[in-house]
């Protein structure tokens, strides 16, 4: 008898036990079935061991290209502006578009006055900032607990965003004076708006169920707010940080091309009226330096306090 062969047996009916084999093989109706186990089955397929290590390699040389592609799209940038080919398409002189190598030896040759000059800028930036995003997290929560109200607040309090710059600066350069206050005065008034606006939009948009289920347990309203408003909102409080740390650098730098005597913005302004453009596209790039690093310090910090929300973007 050959290996794996179902033997009838007499008298049984239904399935063979253990083996699915019909009444009528067992009968002898059927020719007998040949049944391997689960092992010896899977024993047969051949399994290529060599594929997942190669799908594997595959899915981290795609994960270092795509880490790589934006500092190679950059490098492709720069040795192309180097090479003049910008100039040529849109018919640009060099002393109206320096070449990198030349930013960068201005940089180079007026480090100090720079960095002096970053400094006070980054001063008036952050005082802005925070401020800013204090005044819009306090007018956000007071009106999370006035929903209607509330809403009619924050949307006028979201008119100051459509109020220019350059229209801004002069009113608080009159305001506070010449000093630095003025220019953070600017930086607040424009991130106090983002922020409250993203703010209450975290507070309030909260999913029925999860109110019901505060409610039944008589919840009161400050423990609504700590225990669900709060948590919900802070992935759009980040938000709010992010847009601000973007818009600080701006509102800080427009309001120095006004009055002012010191700040990259001053510095900018001052040297293409003297058509130093060397020095002025240098301020540009310390402004924008600045600007990346404290904007990538909020997406840090974001990281670390809310990883869940971290995954649940990347997903």
């Amino acid at each position: 008898m050959s290996e794996g062969t179902v033997l009838p047996r007499k008298g049984e009916e239904g399935t063979a036990s253990g083996t699915g084999v019909t009444a009528e093989a067992a009968a002898g109706r059927m020719p007998p079935v040949r049944i391997k186990s689960v092992q010896a089955a899977n024993a047969a397929i051949p399994i290529d061991s060599s594929r997942n290590g190669t799908e594997g390699h595959g899915i981290k040389l795609s994960n270092l290209f795509r880490t790589l592609l934006p500092w190679l799209a950059g490098a492709a940038f720069l040795t192309l502006w180097q090479l003049r080919f910008f100039h040529v398409l849109l018919s640009l002189e060099v002393y109206q578009l320096p070449v990198p190598a030349a930013i960068v030896l201005s940089i180079r040759d007026n480090a100090e006055m720079l960095l002096r000059y970053a400094v006070y800028s980054g001063t008036e930036m952050l005082g802005g900032f925070l401020i800013g995003s204090l005044l819009g997290v306090l007018a956000a929560t007071g009106a999370s607990f006035f929903p209607n109200s509330g809403r009619a607040a924050v949307t006028v309090l979201s008119a100051l965003n459509a109020v220019p710059i350059v229209a801004l600066a002069p009113i608080m350069n009159n305001w506070f004076g010449d000093g630095i206050w003025s220019r953070i005065a600017v930086v607040s008034v424009i991130t106090m708006a983002a922020m409250a606006v993203s703010l209450f939009k975290g507070l309030t948009s909260i999913q029925p169920q999860y109110g019901e289920l505060l409610n039944s347990l008589a919840a009161s309203r400050k423990q609504f707010f700590w225990k669900l408003r709060l948590p919900h909102a802070l992935p759009s409080f980040f938000a709010g940080l992010k847009i601000n740390m973007s818009t600080s650098i701006i509102g800080a730098i427009v309001g120095e091309f006004f009055i002012a005597s010191q700040g990259l913005g001053y510095l900018l302004s001052d040297q293409i009226r003297l058509a130093n453009m060397p020095l002025a596209w240098a301020c540009i790039v310390i402004a924008a330096v600045l600007g990346i690093v404290l904007y990538e310090l909020v997406v840090f910090t974001e990281k670390r306090l809310l990883p869940w929300n971290q995954t649940r973007t990347d997903g």
